[in-house]
């Protein structure tokens, strides 16, 4: 009578998912054609979440094996977890010697089972927190982390909270966090640590691995808003981070670089959801109470824009306003400098009177040169603006130090602008000195009415001679050279001004993309005109005069006549030879030819292909591409200084000499340094402790003065923690959404499974009493005859 309600108990898994799922797969019918029929019952109800089942074999049955395994390896808390059964996990962990909880919180973690592991993380295996802080590559002897005999479910340098953090688990992110998991960030790429070092011998490709999965534990939004005291910094740095990672770590390029943009829409997406000024300005600035207490008001204007125009946050562009006075006089100085030397140059428009061949002077007695080496009103002017913007160019350099300079192109060509301009004038300066000493010479010891009827000595006379005469090294001549060159990029530098505007800016910054891509042209460009330059002068260079023209003979005129073939201004006839040395003209029209359409056809059809390319991509976001340089331009115009254009800028400030007044002051005083600098650097150094969501559960160090800081949570740490909480809440919801389906689905059928079990044991029991009733009422109706003996 009790075998029928068995029967009927067993028919669900009959014809359950588990005869589908084995069915011929004979790789693992001998790991499971071991089991008893008790394990098989026993993981069959875990599976299905049987919760009668499981707490009647747990009770009755205490030498049953939980640990047993199914023909895939898993054990029942595997099962029960891996199908959202909580009772039925919670009453397995109230066994001892359970194996593999481990494993079972990182399933639970990846399947989203929150309260699963909320019941996981209260095992005793987790009491000490050693579980949660290593890996299961450090836990080899151990098969905690285990997914069967054979290894972990997931890479073997994954922790709990690494998975958290790769599943944007914000509950389970929290919870671990406040077990005391963190994510440690990964040694510089290039360390010679002894572990890095046996990492890296024994398993490279591991070694990467494990790099860039703690990297994207990193990148997670959810450790992000939940583990750093300022996010905003964190992940601005992190994406700068990664991006250099990027460069490095070839391998790994694209997966580098998409994390790196997940840290600046992270940031984005923060700045999304301020709803006040406030909130926008806290961003933007960071935390500037301890600069503000401390008066120091230039040292707090937009540091996290500045962040996120050097890391290249592309979307902050949107946001600013310009300062624009301080633009109209930077721009106005420059565009008079300019004016300047179009004037500089305006008595030579139409041709100069003064022929090569020619001297003239002032009077019989001058030296030619000391005419033409003095300086005029309009280069005297051109020198102070020159000065002006350099001593500019000196104090940005001293202020962002050398590095942070020369990364921004337009400070370097800048500074070999005006480097070239001082080179040019002291050159210039220079000759009119040489020049002032003969004309000295002249003048003590030359008494005759005309320099032409008396010797000068060679040294003397050489600053009589037209410039014909002159030599090419003469200082003049190289002034000249170099002024030159100097008025070019000075023209050049009007592109900085560009993106000022909508229209122009745009192609400005299609032209700063189409130079980078003739910068890498020009390997491969060099390479190919390299070898036929060789080439082409080994074939002719013993036919010196021997050629209808010289080309080839030489490695000049081999460089000029390959050079100009580019454009097309080379003849064929430049591979004729007058005699009659077939073989060789021939090997040279056949090498001439394939250099042609190498050059020609090939290689500068392929330029001009990398340049559409660069434009299309400008020109696909122009908007963003433009007020990204926009901003650019006019973050320099935000910090304090620079109010004074050149060439006033050389002009010392009230400011200055308060600020130089004050720095004398401090410097006598020799006063140290206030505790509170030293803890806000402490807090810099820090990379493992939580954000404003969890200070208040957490231990403190012992330390006063820090603990009164966070006890005291400046205005800038209650506006982050009010964003990031938006920012959680608005990132669990949409993952709701999106999981919305599936979730509400699967619940429900986890449910009715475990309902079902419930009513069928219930209807069980109910049988079985009813089956007793019966039987007792049998009894007392038909009692059994008494037999005498």
């Amino acid at each position: 009578k009790e075998s029928a309600p068995s029967s009927r108990m067993t028919l669900p898994r009959e014809k359950g998912r588990r005869q589908a799922v084995r069915g011929p797969a004979f790789m693992f019918n001998a790991r499971g054609s071991s089991l008893a029929p008790e394990e098989e019952r026993f993981l069959d109800a875990a599976e299905y979440g049987n919760i009668p089942v499981v707490r009647k074999m747990l009770e009755e049955s205490p030498t049953i094996n939980v640990n047993c395994v199914d023909y895939m390896g898993q054990n029942g808390l595997q099962l029960a977890v891996g199908n959202e059964h909580l009772e039925v996990t919670e009453l397995l962990l109230r066994r001892d010697n359970l194996a593999r909880v481990g494993d079972a919180l990182l399933l639970a973690i990846s399947k989203g089972y929150v309260r699963i592991v909320e019941a996981l993380l209260g095992h005793p295996s987790f009491a000490g927190g050693e579980r949660l802080t290593r890996s299961p590559c450090e836990l080899q002897d151990d098969d905690f982390y285990s997914y069967d005999e054979d290894g972990t479910r997931f890479s073997p340098d994954i922790t709990p909270i690494i998975l958290a953090a790769h599943c944007q688990k914000y509950e389970v992110v929290h919870m671990l966090l406040m077990k005391g998991a963190r994510i440690e960030r990964p040694h510089d790429y290039f360390c010679k640590c002894a572990d890095c070092t046996e990492k890296k011998r024994k398993d490279s490709f591991s070694h990467s691995r494990s790099r860039i999965n703690a990297y994207r534990g990193l990148a997670s939004p959810a450790y992000l808003s939940l583990s750093s005291e300022d996010p905003v910094l964190t992940a601005l740095e992190l994406s700068n981070e990664l991006t250099k990672l990027a460069n490095i770590e070839k391998e790994f390029k694209n997966d580098y670089r998409k994390l790196s943009m997940q840290c600046k829409d992270f940031v984005v997406g923060v700045l999304d959801l301020c709803r006040d000024t406030e909130e926008v300005v806290a961003i933007l600035n960071g935390d500037i109470s301890a600069e503000l207490e401390e008066g120091q008001h230039h040292r707090c204007l937009l540091s996290r824009v500045k962040l996120a125009i050097k890391y290249e946050v592309k979307k902050l562009g949107k946001i600013l306003r310009s300062p624009f006075m301080k633009f109209v006089a930077h721009a106005a100085s420059f565009i008079i400098f300019l004016c300047l030397l179009v004037f500089n140059a305006s008595d030579r428009f139409e041709g100069i009177t003064t022929l090569p061949n020619v001297t003239v002077t002032d009077h019989p007695l001058q030296i030619f040169r000391v005419k033409t080496t003095q300086f005029s009103w309009t280069e005297i002017l051109i020198m102070v603006w020159v000065a002006g913007m350099m001593w500019s160019e000196c104090k940005e350099l001293w202020t962002e130090g050398p590095r942070e300079y020369i990364m921004q192109l337009w400070n370097v060509l800048d500074f070999g602008m005006l480097s070239i301009f001082i080179a040019a004038f002291t050159a210039r300066f220079f000759a009119f000195l040489q020049a002032m000493k003969a004309q000295e010479y002249v003048d003590e010891n030359i008494h005759a009415p005309d320099l032409s009827l008396v010797t000068l000595p060679p040294d003397i006379k050489y600053f009589t001679y037209a410039r014909d005469k002159w030599l090419p090294s003469d200082p003049q001549l190289i002034s000249e050279g170099l002024y030159a060159i100097a008025v070019v990029l000075s023209f050049s530098r009007i592109a900085y001004i560009l993106p000022a505007n909508e229209s122009f800016g745009p192609l400005q910054i299609s032209l700063g993309r189409t130079v980078k891509d003739i910068f890498k042209f020009m390997v491969l460009f060099i390479m190919v005109f390299l070898a036929f330059m060789i080439g082409m002068f080994i074939l002719y260079s013993y036919y010196l005069g021997a050629k209808v023209n010289p080309a080839f003979t030489t490695v000049e005129e081999s460089f000029k006549t390959l050079f100009w073939s580019i454009f097309g201004l080379s003849e064929v006839s430049s591979v004729v030879l007058k005699y009659d040395h077939k073989f060789i003209e021939n090997i040279g029209y056949v090498l001439y030819g394939i250099y042609n359409v190498t050059m020609v056809v090939v290689l500068l059809n392929m330029l001009i292909a990398m340049i559409n390319s660069s434009y299309q991509e400008i020109e696909d976001d122009a908007d963003v591409e433009w007020k990204f340089a926009r901003s650019k331009l006019w973050l320099s115009y935000f910090d304090n200084g620079k109010t004074l254009p050149p060439p006033f800028s050389i002009v010392p400030s009230p400011k200055s000499f308060y600020l130089c007044i004050k720095r004398l002051v401090n410097l006598l005083r020799c006063r140290p340094r206030r505790l509170k600098k030293d803890v806000e650097l402490g807090m810099d150094n820090s990379k493992s402790r939580l954000n404003l969501f969890t200070q208040s559960s957490m231990r403190m160090p012992d330390s006063h003065s820090f603990n009164s800081i966070l006890n005291q949570p400046t205005r800038y740490q209650q506006i982050m923690k009010r964003l990031i909480k938006r920012y959680v809440l608005k990132a669990q919801v949409d993952k709701e959404n999106d999981e919305v389906n599936e979730g509400e689905l699967k619940e429900i059928k986890q449910d009715i499974s475990s309902l079902r079990y419930e009513l069928l044991e219930e209807k069980s029991q109910a049988t079985e009493e009813l089956s007793l009733l019966i039987q007792k009422l049998s009894d007392k109706l038909n009692p059994r005859p008494v037999h005498p003996h």
